[in-house]
């Protein structure tokens, strides 16, 4: 649960993630095919117009696209080499925990 913290921080710092996320994109050890996952799943976000929960409900309707974003962003840095991974200090392991 820690790591899903500050990886929602690591969302909203975007002074770091759009650095992160360039460098993923480039990098040449990310095999074609996570680089068009991680795509796919962008587009597929944009283009599927369904929401949990509705966007005119203000404050709520946001959640679930927060939580869709920051579901694609873990991807992201799963499928990540680690040298970018530590160049950004996004999977930190400080605290040991098990994610459920």
């Amino acid at each position: 649960m820690t790591r899903l913290w500050s990886r929602l921080r690591f969302l909203f710092n975007f002074r770091k993630s759009i650095p992160f996320l360039k460098a993923f994109f480039t990098a040449k050890e990310v095999a074609a095919a996570k680089k068009v996952t991680a795509i796919a799943l962008i587009v597929l976000y944009f283009v599927f117009p369904f929401d949990l929960i509705p966007d005119f409900l203000i404050g709520l309707g946001i959640v679930d696209d927060v939580a869709v974003a920051a579901f694609i962003l873990q991807l992201i840095v799963k499928m990540a080499p680690t040298h970018i991974k530590e160049k950004y200090d996004v999977d930190r392991n400080d605290n040991k925990v098990i994610d459920i």
